[in-house]
C-alpha cells in the first residue's frame, strides 16, 4: 500500500500544474471486455488484468485505466451489472498494489463504486452526455474527470460525422461541455477535456484536430490526446487495416507531437514506446519539461 500515495501524487502534481507545464503523463489502457477493437477478450480474468495493469506500470505508465465497456465503433452498450463486476475487482486489486487507477466509463454508477475501490480519476468518453448523473456525481467525488468530444453512442457514432469545420466545432461543443459540467458543481480546476479522436469523426477529421491542437489548448484546459491503434493511423500505417499492433509506430509519432504541444496525457496500448515518445515530447516543448520532473 505504500506505493499508491506516490503514483496518486504524480496524477494530482500534473492536474494542479498550469496546462502545459508538467510532463506529459502515459495512461495504459486495460480493458475487460470481449470485444474491444484492440486487446477484447485478452484480460478476462481478474487475474490476468491485474498482471497486466502491473505490467503495463512496471514499463513505465504513470496511470492505468480499466474500462469493462467497449466503444470501439459500432459496439452495442454493456448492461451496467456486467461492467460493474468486470472493473471493480480489478480495480481494487490494482489500487491495492499501489497503481493510479483511472475508471474509464460513462455510468455515475460505475464511477462511484470504482472510486470507493480506489480509482483515484474518471475517464467518461461521453463527457457526462450519456449519463445525467454523471456530473453531479464526480462533483461529489471530488476526482479528476476527463470530459471526451462525444456525440452518440458507438452503435451510431458513424452518423454524426458531419461538421463545418471539425476542430472548430469540436473546441464550441467542449466549451459547452465545460460550462455545463461546471455549473453541475465539478471544480473547473479537476476538468480534463479530449478531442476525442475517431469518435464521430472520419479519418481526415482526426487528423485535422492533431493538426490544429493548438485551437482545442485555447479552451486553457489539460488535454489527453487517445490516438492509441485507432484507424485514421491506417492512412499512415499501409496495410495495417487489419493489425491494430501494426498502428504502434504511428501512434508513437502521435504521441511524440502532442506532447510536444504541451498534452497532460496519452492514452496508448504500447506503454515503453509511448513513454520515450513522451519524454522525447516535452523535450521539444518550447519551454521544456525539466528532467527532474520527469523521474518517478
Amino acid at each position: 500500500m505504500t506505493a499508491r500515495p506516490a503514483a496518486a501524487r504524480v496524477l494530482e502534481r500534473a492536474v494542479a500544474a498550469a496546462p502545459g507545464a508538467h510532463r506529459c503523463l502515459v495512461m495504459g489502457v486495460l480493458n475487460v471486455t470481449p470485444d474491444s477493437f484492440s486487446d477484447g477478450g485478452r484480460y478476462l480474468t481478474v487475474d490476468a488484468a491485474v498482471e497486466h495493469g502491473l505490467r503495463l506500470v512496471r514499463e513505465g505508465a504513470d496511470l492505468v485505466d480499466v474500462g469493462g465497456e467497449s466503444t470501439r465503433p459500432g459496439a452495442d452498450r454493456t448492461p451496467a451489472a456486467e461492467e460493474r463486476a468486470r472493473v471493480l475487482p480489478v480495480v481494487r486489486e490494482l489500487a491495492a498494489a499501489g497503481v493510479a487507477v483511472s475508471i474509464d466509463t460513462m455510468r455515475a454508477t460505475v464511477a462511484e463504486a470504482a472510486v470507493d475501490a480506489g480509482a483515484v480519476l474518471v475517464n467518461d468518453v461521453s463527457g457526462g452526455l450519456a449519463d445525467p448523473d454523471m456530473a453531479r456525481c464526480v462533483a461529489d467525488l471530488g476526482t479528476p474527470y476527463i470530459a471526451m468530444h462525444w456525440r452518440a453512442h458507438s452503435a451510431r457514432m458513424r452518423e454524426h460525422s458531419r461538421y463545418r469545420d471539425v476542430v472548430a466545432d469540436v473546441v464550441a461543443e467542449l466549451r459547452c461541455r465545460v460550462h455545463a459540467l461546471v455549473a453541475e458543481g465539478l471544480r473547473p480546476d479537476r476538468l480534463i477535456v479530449d478531442p476525442g479522436l475517431g469518435f464521430a469523426k472520419t479519418a481526415a477529421q482526426s487528423w485535422q484536430l492533431v493538426r490544429r491542437l493548438d485551437e482545442v489548448f485555447a479552451l486553457e484546459r489539460h488535454v489527453l490526446v487517445g490516438a492509441s491503434r485507432k484507424s485514421f493511423l491506417t492512412t499512415v500505417a499501409p496495410g495495417s487495416t487489419a493489425d491494430a499492433a501494426a498502428r504502434e509506430a504511428a501512434t508513437t509519432a502521435v504521441t511524440a507531437a502532442v506532447a510536444a504541444r504541451g498534452a497532460f496525457a496519452v492514452r496508448v496500448h504500447d506503454v515503453p514506446a509511448s513513454v520515450v515518445a513522451a519524454r522525447v515530447g516535452d523535450l521539444l516543448r518550447p519551454v521544456p519539461v525539466g528532467l527532474a520532473h520527469q523521474v518517478h
